[in-house]
């Protein structure tokens, strides 16, 4: 089976298509890099609430980029690096309680595409951005690799600072997948082994952790929004339908952290593969990339199941 890799449009957007095998992947470098599908066969398994004009507004959606920071901060200003950063009055994206959150990339169109190929049953999309404004002052090149095969998609994102100062890593993606054709309530969920940390009600940790065991289980009722601490092996997160047809998050290098959403009443969860904590930027637990490194951290999203 050979791949292909060609830039299109979707819903009238720019777009770069990834096909290998039954699977393709379609991205908007022109609207923050984010995946707007991940299709085996005819079912799609990523969820677009809202559509691409939500997008545009800065929400999220589908396979988004959340950076510099994923999730949310606790305040409107913080200290990294010997850094302080001031948030007040900047126009960011906040949650229902006012707190800032998802950083500042989401929808922005700011991406060049730098490589659009497919050799053999690899396609590949290759994007870059830079990033140095007043709400995180550390000039830093980002580039996103996607790969397709007919076993799964690989994200592969890469920090690079452009400056004189070392920079924070935050970052995380927040997959919105799907199982059509099987209520959501029926969905199995598999998490590892892994040690959980304790929110309070605005969704920041409380310094709490507590092991938590491997466990597989409908989703039935319940609804999360729980962050883990990663096991160094066996750290696939997954979602499984009746019919066997099943979408694994499995988090590689650079990933220590992951949260898991189910909210109320949605078609969709979301396994969100982090570099750091929620609120890393505010405690000081990110790690820093000196100028002249990198920070590279991937995942694979892995589709089974009949198509």
């Amino acid at each position: 089976m050979t791949a292909s890799a060609r830039e299109g449009r979707f819903r009238g957007e720019p777009a770069a298509t990834l096909r290998a095998g039954d699977l393709s992947a379609t991205f908007l470098p022109g609207l923050g890099m984010t995946g707007v599908s991940l299709r085996a066969g005819p079912r799609e398994h990523l969820a677009l609430p809202g559509g691409l004009d939500a997008l545009r507004a800065g929400a999220t959606l589908g396979l988004p980029l959340l950076a510099p920071w994923a999730n949310r901060l606790g305040a409107w200003h913080y200290r990294v690096a010997d850094v302080s950063v001031d948030l007040d009055g900047l126009p960011l994206r906040t949650d229902g309680q006012g707190l800032p959150i998802h950083g500042l990339l989401v929808g922005r169109p700011a991406w060049h595409v730098d490589r659009l190929a497919a050799r053999g049953e690899v396609a590949r999309l290759a994007a870059s951005t830079t990033v140095d404004l007043p709400a995180f002052p550390f000039p830093h090149r980002l580039a996103v690799t996607a790969a397709l095969r007919p076993s799964g998609l690989t994200v592969t994102t890469a920090l690079t600072p452009t400056g004189r100062r070392r920079v924070p890593v935050a970052f995380g993606w927040h997959p919105y997948l799907r199982l059509p054709g099987s209520p959501r309530g029926r969905w199995h969920l598999t998490l590892p082994a892994r040690d959980h940390l304790a929110l309070d009600p605005r969704g920041i940790p409380t310094g709490v952790e507590a092991p938590a065991r491997a466990e597989s289980a409908p989703i039935a009722r319940r609804t999360l929004d729980d962050l883990y601490r990663l096991p160094a092996r066996r750290r696939a997160l997954s979602l499984t339908a009746e019919d066997g047809t099943s979408v694994t998050l499995q988090p590689g290098r650079g990933y220590a952290y992951a949260q898991v959403w189910v909210p109320p009443g949605r078609p969709f969860a979301a396994l969100e593969p982090m570099t750091a904590p929620t609120n890393a930027l505010i405690t000081g637990a990110t790690p820093l990339v000196a100028p002249g490194d990198t920070h590279t951290a991937e995942f694979t999203l892995a589709v089974a199941g009949d198509r």
